[in-house]
Parts: structure tokens; sequence; C-alpha cells
């Protein structure tokens, strides 16, 4: 198989389905690629795709393995929980990292992604968007479902996009849950899931009024952030969590987030 012009194409692989999507695609249109499979992150599709093991605490040994492959873009695909870091472990290349890597870790998602980015273009990696690779990732403006919005899920929409920009100056989170003008979640550390299961728990004592909105789940990039990396992303999985917490329906910043499994 030649190789394409940008190199073999790494898919850091997380949570999800986009990064299953993504080395689809690559293996229907013959682009070369791999699979970065981290420790601790099981993939149940792996099977058939070229795949490269990985351990947070060598980053050292990735790289050279991704030089070999042929590597020259990477992209970050899926959700990925911050590794409990072993020092132990660290090969040199993490011990000369340590300091920034560590207090990296400290800091909000963007901050952390942010970091991680300027390592791998430090390691000559161009860092490739997810929606880069796959054009249709990106959600188009307007309805997307068969059923519109209400005037009371418009205005819902409206306030928890406004929360999630004001979360977003401080790189907290990037989604949140408004029904009849009251914030019954904020996306934090923990998700989205948790955020959702959270007012499935707690949401039905404050929607005042029963003939009133249900409420809307807003997702969208917080400002400044490197679109690079961890655009906000919805999937079937997520549209039902938030049916299951009695949600009216689901708004997303157009071309600003991914919509995954249309």
């Amino acid at each position: 198989m030649s190789e394409a012009p940008g190199g073999v194409l790494a898919i850091v692989a997380g949570r999800g389905i986009l990064p299953r999507l993504i080395a689809e695609d690559c293996a229907r249109r013959g682009r070369p690629y791999r699979v970065v499979v981290f420790e601790g992150v099981p993939l149940d599709w792996l099977d058939g795709h070229p795949s490269i093991p990985a351990i947070f605490e060598k980053p050292g040994r990735l790289f050279s393995e991704l030089r070999a492959a042929g590597c020259r873009e990477i992209t970050l695909a899926g959700g990925m929980r911050r590794p409990e870091l072993n020092p132990l472990r660290f090969d040199l290349k993490l011990l000369r990292l340590a300091p920034k890597v560590l207090s990296g870790l400290k800091g909000g998602d963007d901050r952390t992604l942010r970091l991680v980015a300027e390592v791998l273009e430090a390691e000559g990696l161009t860092l490739r968007a997810p929606h880069e690779i796959l054009a249709d990732l990106l959600a188009p403006a307007g309805i997307l479902g068969r059923v519109a919005p209400s005037e009371a899920d418009r205005i819902d929409a409206a306030r928890a996009a406004a929360i999630v920009a004001a979360l977003g100056v401080v790189d907290v989170g990037q989604g949140a849950v408004v029904a009849q003008g009251l914030c019954l979640g904020v996306e934090s550390i923990q998700g989205t899931d948790a955020m959702l299961e959270f007012v499935a728990r707690t949401g039905a004592a404050f929607r005042p009024d029963p003939a009133g909105g249900r409420g809307v789940l807003y997702k969208g990039p917080k400002p400044g952030q490197d679109w690079r990396v961890d655009l906000p992303a919805v999937g079937p999985a997520t549209l039902r969590a938030a049916a299951a917490a009695g949600l009216a329906g689901v708004a997303l910043r157009a071309g600003g987030a991914l919509l995954l499994g249309r």
C-alpha cells in the first residue's frame, strides 16, 4: 500500500465510536493508518485494524514506534480519562517532560490538551482534527430531527449556551442542561454522561410548570479552545441519555460540535 501524502495517520483511540469511524474510513479509502491503543483503554472493534500499543508513562517508546511506522499525522479521537501516572514507570522522555506534564494535568481539559498538542508537534507530528479527516462530522445548522423545538426550548437552549460560554472562560465544561430557565446541570470533569445521570435523578423537582419546557442539553466549544482537539461530540448514546433524563432535545453549536452516527 502506497503512503499517503501526509504519511501514515496515527489515530489515538479513546472511548466512543469516533476512533472506529475514522479507522473504518481510512481502511475504506486506502489511507494508511495505525490505531494507538493506550493501556487500560478497551476497544472492542480493533480486530482487523493495524495498531500500536502504548503506555502513558512511556511516550518515548510511542514516538519511536510512530516514526518507524511512517506516521507523520496524528488525530485524537474519543474520550480519554486522565491517567494516574506511576513515576516508577517513566521513561527518559517523560522524565524530561514531567514538570510541564504534571502541572498541565492539574488544569482544565483545554489546558491539558493544549499541552498534549504542544508535545506532539515538538515531535514533528502534524495534529489533525477528526473533522478534517471525516468532513461530515460537524453538526450543520438547522433542525436535524423530525421534531422542531418550541419557543420555550429555544429559550432554554440559548440560556444553556450562555452558561457554557461563561464556564468555558475558566476551562470547565462544554455542556449544560436548562429547563424553564433553570440550570439543572453543568458538565464538569466527570463528563456529559454523569451530568445527564444527575439530571435524570434530580431534575423533575426543578421544573415548576408541569406544562412548561422539559429542558434542553446544549453542547458547544469553549471560547478560544483549540478545535483540533476535544470538540464536543454527541452520538446515539448521548441522545438516549438525554431522553432518559426527560429532556425535550439536544442543541449543538452549528459547525462547532461533532455529530456521530448521524
